[in-house]
């Protein structure tokens, strides 16, 4: 397998999304900038549970499906039909 190079690195934004979640947006940032197939590509990580608590309105996940692993810590992800995975360190969720 030959080896390819990097062509360009994309900075993660520091923003915030739903009921006030802090969050890290390296993909969707730009509406103008699609990278297909991916919608987005987020990054929580903070030791402060307000940073995330409040948590996300109900949406569906209708026409798209998630990802989310989780390297270090715990969290709940749910969303408003009920499909939930408790995820740990280590643990990968695909909803």
């Amino acid at each position: 397998m030959p080896l390819r190079s990097i062509k360009q690195t994309i900075p993660a934004l520091e923003t915030s999304d739903g009921a006030g979640v802090r969050i890290k947006r390296s993909l969707g940032q730009h509406q103008n900038i699609r990278l297909d197939p991916f919608l987005m590509l987020d990054e929580f990580g903070s030791d402060q549970p307000q940073d995330y608590i409040a948590g996300f309105p109900s949406h569906p996940h209708r026409g798209f499906e998630t990802v989310t692993y989780m390297i270090e810590g715990h969290m709940l992800h749910e969303d408003h039909l009920g499909n939930r995975g408790n995820l740990k360190n280590g643990g990968v969720q695909w909803m």
